[in-house]
């Protein structure tokens, strides 16, 4: 007796469904995208219990006839493909066909559908269809999903709780709305309103209903293109940063997707803008020629591969680089009172204007008390590109708090500086600029520093010799796990060679898989950091100019190379708010 057969299109339909529907967020998906590529101009979406107890979709598209209501329930069936030369062209968001008979066999459906000419309305329950009629709706479709999982309580059992249910829709929601701000879309749960947009086309507005007036303010307009991709959109200042990454929204020819790859290259233009671990926020729309993408991955469409990528990668990276270049990003301090907001222009964007550059050097010595700073590198000497001064006017320094907060003021208001993160950024800048150059000239010890290391160090430390011979060391063997170093780096601090030694050597010990750039990174980010002036560490007023003109002209003067602030300010007008000299 045959052991294979063929299964029943049912059974077939409630495997299907468990890749398209693994949770309640998966069929609002799959209804609002049918609805997105069925030409809505408005979208609603109503939701009791998160969906889990009824789901509905209502439209204003184009609708459906009689016949073509019941066959969309039928496996594979689709208006999006016809031929196999399609599948290398997807305009359209759904595509496979899988997506309602899918959601029906798990659930009970009601679909009402009218195309202007016809009402239709379609009743399944569990994947059979129980009834077809004539309805009475207006132009577009309503379809309800009724008690997900009923039939498959193993499924419903893996459910989250509710409001992780609920997360996960608002989240997909947003992004549509996102993609398509020409499109209205309206979201409630138990009746309550968790999202309406106007549907007028302005992405910045978008922006707003969902992360609020204060985060839109700080919105910088993105836009640019080569001869492959066309990136629009806007991000956020470095103040703005989460600790969640999921609010990096990447779409594709307006398709919300994932891409672990064009995320990480987002975050890497933040470098040391922001603190490791915290994202920012982002709306980015990528258009392409969908030749050179691949949305066919996964049933969810979520997933996506591109051809050329690394042209994508270098667009995406210098174009926010230089707008986080261009702008004054250091955090003004409100005042937290409660006062009417006034409108918001959603018009107005950050305008940036091209740095001008120029050249300085400046010799600089720490002096207290006519005595000479020795203990650590306040600033250092050297040649850097300089930002228009308009980026950051000068601060005049009036005194310092707890010997580690620089008070300054100008026309504008009044700054507090830190003088340990504004010390390190100088610092970290110029060790990056010395070792970009790779010039390894260097200086001969009057006395060879003598380093003996863990046998399994030494191994490591011999395989990567070439890395400190490049930098501008001259080290040799000398007895059992031990080196002597006879040159080195003519940048490094007189007055911390072996200290900065060691810590080099240590990077190159602890540099598991090496990269040289990151090698680099990670020797001027430790020795900014170690060699900098702290906290309760005491300079003058003459100290403090200099090290506030200084700051003012390194290409990122607002974080320090771990991404803290070094300055924020309170302007005049809300120091005078929080005197009470104006009242409004």
């Amino acid at each position: 007796m045959s052991k294979i057969h063929v299964m029943s299109e049912d059974l077939a339909n409630k495997i299907a469904a468990g890749e398209v529907v693994e949770k309640t967020m998966n069929v609002v998906k799959e209804l609002v995208e049918n609805s997105i590529d069925a030409k809505s101009s408005e979208i609603k979406i109503n939701l009791l219990d998160s969906g889990v107890k009824e789901i509905t979709v209502i439209d204003d598209g184009v609708g459906m006839d009689k016949e073509d209501a019941v066959l969309a329930f039928s496996r594979h069936a689709t208006s999006k493909l016809k031929t196999l030369e399609d599948l290398f062209y997807i305009n359209s968001l759904g595509f496979r066909g899988e997506a309602l008979p899918s959601i029906a066999a798990v659930s009970t459906v009601i679909l009402k559908t009218c195309n202007g000419e016809v009402g239709t309305e379609v009743l399944i329950d569990g994947g059979t269809i129980k009834e077809v009629k004539s309805s009475d709706l207006k132009k577009g479709t309503k379809i309800t999903v009724k008690n997900l999982f009923y039939n498959t309580p193993v499924r419903l059992k893996y459910l989250k709780n509710l409001y992780t249910e609920l997360a996960n829709i608002v989240d997909y929601v947003n992004k549509m709305a996102l993609s398509f701000p020409n499109i209205r879309f309206v979201l409630s749960n138990n009746d309550k309103v968790l999202l309406n947009t106007d549907g007028r086309g302005n992405l910045l507005k978008v922006i707003g209903n969902i992360y609020g007036m204060d985060i839109t303010k700080k919105m910088i307009e993105i836009s640019a293109s080569n001869d492959d991709y066309e990136i629009n959109g806007y991000v956020s200042y470095p103040e703005c940063a989460k600790s969640s990454k999921n609010n990096i929204n990447i779409l594709v020819n307006g398709r919300a997707i994932r891409n672990t790859e064009i995320n990480k290259i987002i975050v890497d233009s933040y470098h040391t803008y922001i603190p490791e671990g915290k994202y920012p926020i982002v709306v980015l729309n990528i258009e392409v020629d969908p030749i050179l993408i691949d949305v066919n991955i996964h049933p969810t469409k979520m997933d996506i591969k591109f051809s050329k990528i690394d042209v994508l990668k270098d667009l995406i990276n210098s174009s926010i680089k230089k707008k986080l270049e261009s702008i004054n990003l250091i955090p003004e301090i409100k005042e937290s009172v409660s006062e009417e907001i006034p409108l918001y222009n959603y018009d107005s964007v950050v305008e940036v204007s091209k740095p001008k550059i120029e050249e300085f050097t400046l010799n600089f010595e720490v002096n207290e008390d006519n005595e000479t700073y020795n203990d650590k590198e306040v600033i250092a000497s050297t040649s850097v590109e300089s930002v228009d001064s308009n980026r950051i006017k000068k601060m005049y320094p009036v005194g310092v708090v707890h010997a580690t907060y620089i008070i300054a003021e100008n026309e504008d208001g009044m700054y507090i500086i830190d003088q340990h993160a504004a010390a390190e950024r100088i610092n970290y800048e110029k060790y990056l600029e010395k070792m970009g150059t790779h010039d390894n000239n260097s200086i001969d010890m009057l006395i060879p520093i003598k380093i003996e290391l863990l046998n399994k160090d030494f191994i490591i430390l011999k395989e990567n010799m070439n890395i400190l011979i490049d930098l501008g060391f001259v080290i040799e063997e000398f007895g059992i796990n031990t080196i002597l170093v006879r040159s080195h780096p003519y940048w490094l601090p007189d007055y911390a060679i072996e200290e900065s030694i060691r810590k080099i050597i240590d990077i190159v010990i602890l540099n598991e898989s090496f990269d040289s750039y990151k090698f680099t990174e990670k020797v001027a980010i430790t020795l900014a950091c170690k060699l900098s002036i702290k906290a309760n560490d005491r300079i003058t007023l003459d100290d403090m100019d200099d090290l506030l003109e200084r700051l003012r002209n390194t290409k990122n003067p607002f974080t320090c190379p771990h991404g803290r602030p070094t300055i924020i300010t309170y302007s005049k007008y809300e120091l005078e708010k929080l005197f009470k000299r104006v009242m409004n």
